[in-house]
């Protein structure tokens, strides 16, 4: 079956695998507490451009932002989200299984708009009864979006501005930051995005690793006994050099920008092959998923042959798919892909 399901359906890296064979035999102390645990930390401060960055290595995505929202929030706020954001949708309520509420605003193109920030922030404040109401205590984002779409430095600049206008942190779910660095769209850099966010992180599931994300507190704002909070919530792996030892990997000669670029590359191709098929696109992503609407016969067609994701209907008769490039797409699979079209 070919496939285009996701940008998580294959394994890991060679250089990763081959890396962990490497040093499978080593005892090293576990819980994070290993060298290649702080290299890859010293790799990514760099990478970063903050010295003072704090990093921790989690488990995966749903752990990581139910982790990074439930410490960062007290227990009567909640947490401002795009209705179309990762943590309102796609998480089986883990968020408000911790306790704290999805505040939603519109999306556009899966984007937080900063004026329709802006005014829900203060409405919120201007109502003689917020005393009893859930309060704003974050802002959620994520980069790319669920629709593969960016945030431009201006538009994280004025979101980042209002956050601090509010004193509540901004958080930026990079499960795909990489793919969104990497896009020929983009004018962000990693560096802007610890400068701008006050705790992010960097996807290695989705970008290359088996498992595991790398959380970054910018502006020593580590919730206090981090560790055990992350332990409660089931993110916290006990061979903790399995995580060190892939982002040691991927931030080492550039191997995670190596792997984004890759992934657009490749998508830009299949955008290409989509726009010679004629397809209908949803819309047109900048990043390595790309979104198109299927007549319902021929998407059962199709799905004979290829492995792509339901989004989301578009009307009776349509569906909006996605199919989505990673480290491990060739030219072969467009190739393949292009004659079943």
């Amino acid at each position: 079956m070919l496939s285009f399901e996701s940008d998580y359906t294959t394994g890991a890296h060679p250089a990763i695998l081959q890396r962990l064979m490497e040093t499978n035999l080593e005892a090293v102390s576990g819980y994070g507490e290993d060298p290649y645990c702080e290299s890859a930390k010293a790799k990514i401060r760099t990478a970063c451009g903050c010295p003072e960055a704090d990093v921790w290595f989690l488990t995966g995505g749903t752990q990581t932002n139910t982790t990074v929202i439930s410490t960062m929030l007290q227990s009567y706020e909640g947490v401002v989200a795009a209705d179309t954001g990762h943590v309102n949708t796609h998480e089986a309520g883990a968020i408000e299984y911790s306790g704290h509420k999805v505040l939603t605003v519109p999306q556009h193109a899966g984007k937080i708009d900063a004026k329709e920030l802006e005014l829900f922030l203060g409405k919120f404040y201007q109502d003689g009864n917020h005393e009893h109401m859930v309060f704003p205590g974050m802002v959620y984002l994520s980069h790319p979006t669920e629709y593969g779409t960016l945030y431009t430095k201006a538009e994280l600049e004025r979101l980042a501005a209002i956050c601090q206008r509010y004193e509540i942190p901004l958080y930026m779910d990079g499960a795909r930051l990489g793919y969104g660095l990497m896009s020929l769209q983009s004018d962000l850099t990693l560096a802007d995005v610890a400068r701008l966010c006050d705790v992010f992180y960097i996807g290695g599931t989705k970008v290359g690793a088996l498992c595991g994300e790398a959380v970054v507190f910018t502006k020593r704002n580590t919730p206090r006994h981090f560790l055990p909070q992350v332990k409660q919530r089931g993110a916290l792996l006990a061979k903790g050099r399995l995580l060190g030892i892939q982002f040691d990997v991927l931030f080492t000669d550039g191997l995670y920008w190596e792997i984004s670029r890759h992934a657009i590359e490749k998508a830009e191709r299949l955008k290409t092959l989509f726009h010679e098929k004629g397809c209908e696109f949803y819309l047109e992503s900048p990043t390595n998923q790309q979104f198109i609407i299927l007549e319902n016969t021929e998407m059962e067609k199709l799905k004979r042959q290829v492995a792509f994701g339901f989004w989301e209907k578009a009307d009776e008769t349509h569906t909006v798919v996605r199919f989505a490039t990673s480290w491990s797409t060739t030219e072969a699979d467009l190739a393949q892909l292009a004659e079943v079209l």
